[in-house]
Order: C-alpha cells, then sequence, then structure tokens
C-alpha cells in the first residue's frame, strides 16, 4: 500500500485503485510537491568513478540492483526520459534496491525481484520515484465534440502502472518523491518538453536522494554489453516481465546475466550507423527532443559492437554470465 505522510493515498473512486486515479491523487498532494520542488532545486551531483570516487552501483535502463550500505556508498541511475526510476529502502536495514522501469509489462515482476532482498519489516519502505518527464505535452491534442483527448505518451501509462501495483501490494510504501510527468517537466528554448531530474542518486547510509548524472567512466562495468543486453532482451522470452539481473548482493559482484542475439543484428546495426544524426535520434528514441548530447554516440558505439561481434558467444561464451570484482584501485575488474 502506498502511503503519503503515513496515510493511505485518498481515492474518490470505491475500488480507489485504479493508476489513472491514483497519480492524479498524488501530484496533488501538498508534501509531494513540495518534496519535488526540493529536489529539482537542489544541485546536481556529477558520479566519478576510480579511487576519487565514492564506491556505486549503476543501473542501466530495465535493471535492477539491491546494495547493502556497508559494501555500497550510492546506487543510482540516469538518462530518463520516459523512464521512471525507483528507489526501495529499508529503513531497519539500509538496505536498498533500485531500478530504471522503462515499460508497463516489466512492473509487476519487477517490483516482486526488487522486494526479494530487502528484508521482512513491519515498518513502510522508504519509496521514491523519479523521471518520467510528461512526453504527452509534446503530443498532438485532438478535438472531438468539445472535448480534448490528449494522447497519453509513454511517461504516463508506466507511472500509473507503478503505483497501481505498488498500492495493491501487501508490503507498505511510504512515498517520499514523485517527481515525475509534469512535476518534473521543463520547456526548453526551442520549445521541446524536457526532464528536470533526468538521473539521481541515494545514499544508502542515510536514504538521501540527489539529482545525478555519470559519465562513460561513471556508468560501469561492461556499459555497451549491458545496453545491448536491454535492446535485445525484448525477444527473449526468458526475460518477458522481468527486470534485468545486474549486481549480486551477497557476493558483491557484478555478475552480468546472459543474453543472446541474432546474426542479423550486425546487418542491422551496419544500416543503422549510416543514418545521420538527426533520423538517430527519430528513429532510435521515444522522446528524440530529450535525449542528452551523448545519445547518438552512444548508439553508434552500440552498433560498432555488434559489426565487430555478430555472434553473441563472444559475449556470453557458453551463455555463462560475465563476472566483475572490485579490485583495490576502486575499479570493477572482469574475472570471467
Amino acid at each position: 500500500m502506498l502511503l503519503v505522510d503515513g496515510e493511505p493515498v485518498p481515492c474518490s473512486s470505491p475500488a480507489g485503485s485504479s493508476g489513472s486515479e491514483l497519480v492524479a491523487a498524488l501530484m496533488g498532494n501538498p508534501g509531494l510537491r513540495a518534496a519535488s520542488e526540493r529536489l529539482r532545486a537542489a544541485p546536481e551531483k556529477r558520479v566519478p568513478s576510480g579511487p576519487e570516487g565514492p564506491r556505486h552501483v549503476y543501473v542501466f535502463q530495465r535493471e535492477f540492483a539491491t546494495v547493502d550500505p556497508a559494501r555500497v556508498e550510492l546506487v543510482g541511475t540516469d538518462e530518463m526520459t520516459t523512464c521512471v526510476g525507483v528507489a526501495i529502502r529499508n529503513n531497519k536495514t539500509g538496505m536498498t534496491s533500485i531500478s530504471h522501469m522503462d515499460f508497463p509489462k516489466i512492473v509487476e515482476g519487477g517490483f516482486k525481484q526488487m522486494l526479494e532482498l530487502l528484508g521482512a519489516d513491519d515498518e513502510p519502505f522508504d519509496l521514491h520515484l523519479i523521471g518520467g518527464f510528461d512526453d504527452a505535452s509534446t503530443k498532438v491534442v485532438h478535438s472531438s465534440g468539445g472535448m480534448h483527448n490528449v494522447q497519453e505518451g509513454y511517461s504516463h501509462p508506466l507511472c500509473c502502472k507503478i503505483v497501481e501495483v505498488l498500492h495493491k501490494s501487501q508490503q507498505r510504501f511510504h512515498l517520499r518523491s514523485f517527481c515525475v510527468l509534469g512535476i518534473n517537466t521543463m520547456t526548453d528554448s526551442y520549445g521541446n518538453a524536457r526532464p528536470i531530474v533526468g538521473g539521481f542518486v541515494m545514499q544508502t547510509s542515510s536514504g538521501v536522494v540527489t539529482p545525478a548524472c555519470f559519465d562513460m567512466t561513471s556508468r560501469c562495468p561492461d556499459e555497451i554489453v549491458r545496453r545491448i543486453r536491454v535492446s535485445v532482451s525484448s525477444y527473449d522470452p526468458s526475460w518477458r516481465g522481468k527486470l534485468l539481473e545486474t549486481y549480486d548482493t551477497h557476493a558483491d559482484i557484478y555478475r552480468i546475466a546472459p543474453a543472446c542475439w541474432m546474426p542479423d543484428w550486425a546487418e542491422m546495426a551496419s544500416s543503422l550507423n549510416q543514418l545521420s544524426d538527426s533520423e538517430v535520434l527519430l528513429q532510435c528514441s521515444t522522446s528524440p527532443a530529450a535525449e542528452p548530447p551523448h545519445f547518438v554516440e552512444t548508439e553508434r558505439r552500440i552498433w560498432k559492437y555488434l559489426i565487430e561481434n555478430p555472434d553473441w558467444e563472444d559475449a556470453f561464451p557458453k551463455y555463462k554470465p560475465r563476472v566483475f570484482h572490485w579490485t583495490n584501485d576502486g575499479r570493477w575488474s572482469r574475472h570471467s
């Protein structure tokens, strides 16, 4: 069940559990709006990697990780446009689970995965929902019989599914941040809607959440293979309705679960790589005007890897995970 200020979210309908009604109630809550304003106004933290940076765990789109505060200082994600970042924390133990949700069909199974290692607690878990700007505002508004029918975009259905599943859960969640949709939307100088907060980190010892951004060195380890895995998992029935496994909580290692792709993905990558930068944005993004500056470069690095490695077994020999251990010099090193 979702709680705000210790009380269940008020709903006017008898059922009281439709996602759209819950979103509307949460968007209008003064306390949540004030919390969102504080989050939006906070300076963005740049997360470095290596010895000079804090030990952190990063999750890409459709990934999740559960971390122990005794081992990991920060956990976070970024590059959120139409996706929603979710952070759940057991306040008694400090155990924290984070995910980067991108599609309504992975929400229910994804939350089961996230809650599995958080432990049991009679007290509500702290919950933060951040990202998912109001991309519907960029859609054409059609008028029919005097009624405005605004297309939902990608973010609104995802937010509705998230809050609906959480509100029906037996576990209680104290919603601390709801910085999504219109609350998290700005308009740039070209009139394009963009997210205000596109990434965040949680300090595992305190549960404090701040806006954050990462770079090629701190979105690690195994950046390109993990990005490819997001795309190919959509075609793999073993990942249907699930978030991608990334970090092994008990062993304190990255265990990148395997995924496979067809040889013709290399041909497809070669074809896509011929597109202009503007065509890449239009064909490969759900929100072309809102993507970060490195989006096109990242897509081309993915295609380069697929062209050079058309056989998925080059990445996952014998369909075994890629394993990374933490080294004394503050980096993740591949062991298998």
